[in-house]
């Protein structure tokens, strides 16, 4: 049996694109599948709670806001240090997001990831530094992979 009824498939379709940009999204969801707004919401929750929705948030598009040096910035880390680099990096305000992931030595030794956004790129070129300087002696390495466009940017579909 799905955990999906019509309803929620009709949700998920509403809002795969992203919620409406008004002033009470979940009320245009509403109207749209022909429920209440706190039926949309619990249903949502629901969803989310189960897994079937990871997380519901903002998704920039960082080039229409003129960030234009988007880099993942990836350092090789002891897996000793992990944690403590993670927290590091990850409590700074101009990292969006950043994670540990599986190293494949020897062509790739980096298992910690960091995403940065500048306008230009001696602005991004300093967060990198900034990154470094925090990390200090926990850094073995680190390599800035700059995107050139937008891969995805696409939430669930149905």
């Amino acid at each position: 049996m799905s955990i999906l009824d019509d309803i929620d498939r009709a949700i998920v379709r509403a809002t795969q694109d992203g919620l409406p940009l008004v002033e009470r999204p979940y009320h245009a969801v509403a109207e749209v599948v022909g429920t209440a707004p706190e039926d949309v919401m619990a249903r949502m929750e629901r969803l989310l709670a189960a897994g079937v929705i990871r997380r519901i948030g903002l998704v920039p598009n960082h080039y229409a806001l003129g960030y234009r040096f988007n880099g993942m910035t990836v350092w090789d880390v002891a897996d000793t240090d992990i944690s403590e680099a993670g927290r590091l990096v990850g409590g700074l305000d101009f990292v969006s997001h950043c994670y540990h992931r599986p190293r494949h030595p020897p062509e790739w030794p980096y298992s910690l990831f960091a995403m940065i956004h500048a306008r230009e790129r001696d602005a991004a070129d300093a967060l990198v530094a900034e990154i470094a300087t925090v990390l200090g002696s926990l850094s073995r390495g680190h390599l800035v992979l700059f995107s050139s466009r937008i891969l995805k940017k696409t939430g669930l579909r149905v």
